[in-house]
């Protein structure tokens, strides 16, 4: 039998308007947030790409509600394997490492951990053949990073301009945009 969340996931379509919908039901249900998470790193479950969707529209609005599950998020980063649910994480991944340095009363606490799962799978995303909307917020995650970690913006320069020649115009924007912050 499955889950009330399962069957919104059932529907759920790429159009910006139902994942919204879908988002609103979590947002107006919160009691189905613990199963969102899980669910967006079960990457055999079928609708872990869409999981990963509402995830990302959920954070806009609630991005405090990852705090209890941020062990788990980022040490599960590494488990994402389709592209549909990596572009979604690497930006929910952004807005947790941006509003970590923000600090202010609605920021997020990351532990050291965290922050290494992160900077890990940025990586990952950037140096792999994955496409360029995960590449992109991985290169604006490495770089807010490595204004608190001092080796990461020499080793963003290094790949940015080695593999610049070998991507799109939206990749090169964002390079050209993190190359001129960090020189």
């Amino acid at each position: 039998m499955l889950s009330e969340l399962q069957e919104k996931l059932d529907y759920v379509t790429a159009h910006r308007e139902n994942r919204l919908k879908c988002a609103q039901f979590i947002l107006e249900s919160p009691q189905f947030f613990n199963e969102l998470v899980s669910i967006c790193f079960t990457p055999e479950d079928k609708n872990n790409h869409k999981a990963c969707w509402i995830l990302e529209f959920v954070s806009y609005e609630e991005l405090l509600w990852l705090q209890p599950h941020l062990d788990f998020f980022c040490s599960n980063l590494k488990v994402l394997k389709y592209e549909s649910s990596m572009r979604p994480i690497a930006k929910v991944t952004q807005l947790l490492v941006k509003s970590h340095y923000k600090k202010d009363e609605n920021s997020i606490l990351m532990s050291e951990e965290n922050l290494q799962d992160c900077i890990e799978a940025s990586f990952d995303w950037l140096i792999n053949d994955v496409k360029v909307a995960a590449k992109a917020y991985s290169i604006r995650t490495l770089y807010v990073l490595g204004n608190h970690y001092d080796w990461i913006h020499p080793e963003l320069q290094i790949i940015l301009n080695k593999d610049y020649g070998d991507h799109s115009a939206a990749y090169k924007a964002v390079a050209r945009e993190v190359l001129k912050k960090i020189e």
